[in-house]
């Protein structure tokens, strides 16, 4: 191969005299931390020695395409999100192509046969679980990723959106326990997310904090949505000596806790005080208004796109995680304890 003719220069080629693989080649064409200095210094040696030429970072971004992909679309929280990374995309000339993969096989390899027809910059992971496969493939081609929200341990390099979930957790529960409140009900999200289980340690941190047992019988399973809420506040409601408070880890199942109120007859917060997680537009116009821990959705779909136009632009990012600030927001479904 000779010098400076980028008409046979490929990453394989580059990859095989560095001695590492084309994914390492790749990471550093694109900016990415996680590369050894000494590795980075040999690849770039090599892709300056043989005239590797990189795409301008105007063509790379603003000609191709974000893809957003969520395992459903059936939540407003991911309305909030896309609009965030709508309203970046649109600000830089990019177009926003929005996947559900329904955590289907055939979904996920649909959506692999599909990204590799279209120009695609990056994709962004809501809430999903990047298997394997897909990783290699899309290291394969050259195609950066963020995850919102990962569902376990995120794959080696790529970037993390969140939020403070634990210290929402924390908040929302240590503002019942000033209300008075011991015996506060916990409906939990899915477990293999990472954010759920933040939250349910900041619900425990704050009782033990303050000196209140945690109650196994009073943590009850949830998924995120409205039916889950409700079968939780059910159990919790039929429970012999029942909380005086519950916190729900998703706003729509604090709404289905409402719902398992009033078919009991009981109010909120009269009755029975209830706290969600999330701050969607809809609760502070339902009765009552609802008290939330806010989760900044948007400002979070906002970042994943920025981070992943840097990536696509060749530009280093500066931390491989963030998290976003969590805000308890009080409105008028809680209230002191009477017992």
């Amino acid at each position: 191969m000779a010098e400076g003719d980028n008409r046979t220069v490929t990453i394989a080629a580059i990859a095989r005299l560095a001695g590492v693989s084309v994914p390492t080649v790749s990471r550093v064409i694109n900016g990415r931390s996680d590369v050894a200095p000494q590795t980075r210094e040999r690849v770039e040696e090599l892709l300056t020695r043989h005239g590797y030429r990189r795409r301008p970072p105007s063509m790379r971004a603003s000609s191709g395409l974000l893809d957003l992909v969520f395992p459903d679309l059936d939540s407003p929280w991911a309305v909030e999100i896309i609009r965030g990374v709508e309203d970046v995309a649109h600000a830089a000339g990019v177009g926003t192509v929005v996947s559900a993969i329904h955590r289907r096989t055939s979904s996920a390899k649909q959506w692999l046969d599909n990204i590799r027809t279209r120009s695609t910059s990056g994709v962004i992971f809501v809430t999903s679980t990047l298997e394997p496969p897909q990783q290699a493939e899309l290291r394969r081609l050259n195609i950066p990723v963020v995850i919102v929200d990962p569902a376990g341990v995120p794959p080696q390099g790529a970037p993390t959106i969140g939020a403070t979930n634990w210290a929402g957790g924390l908040s929302a529960t240590e503002y019942l326990l000033g209300l008075g409140h011991r015996r506060i009900g916990f409906i939990a999200g899915p477990p293999q997310l990472m954010c759920s289980r933040a939250r349910l340690d900041g619900y425990r941190a704050a009782l033990e904090a303050s000196g209140v047992a945690v109650d196994d019988a009073l943590i009850q399973p949830g998924n995120f949505y409205h039916e889950a809420g409700f079968a939780g506040g059910t159990k919790l409601l039929d429970l012999p000596d029942p909380p005086t408070a519950i916190f729900a880890s998703s706003d729509q199942m604090a709404l289905g806790v409402y719902e398992a109120v009033r078919q009991r007859g009981l109010r909120v917060p009269d009755d029975i005080s209830v706290v969600g997680f999330d701050d969607l537009p809809e609760v502070r116009w339902c009765s009552p208004p609802l008290t939330t821990v806010r989760q900044p959705l948007s400002e979070m779909g906002m970042l994943a796109a920025r981070t992943l136009l840097r990536l696509a632009n060749g530009e280093r990012i500066e931390s491989p995680r963030v998290e976003l600030a969590t805000e308890l927001v009080v409105r008028d479904s809680a209230a002191e304890s009477h017992q």
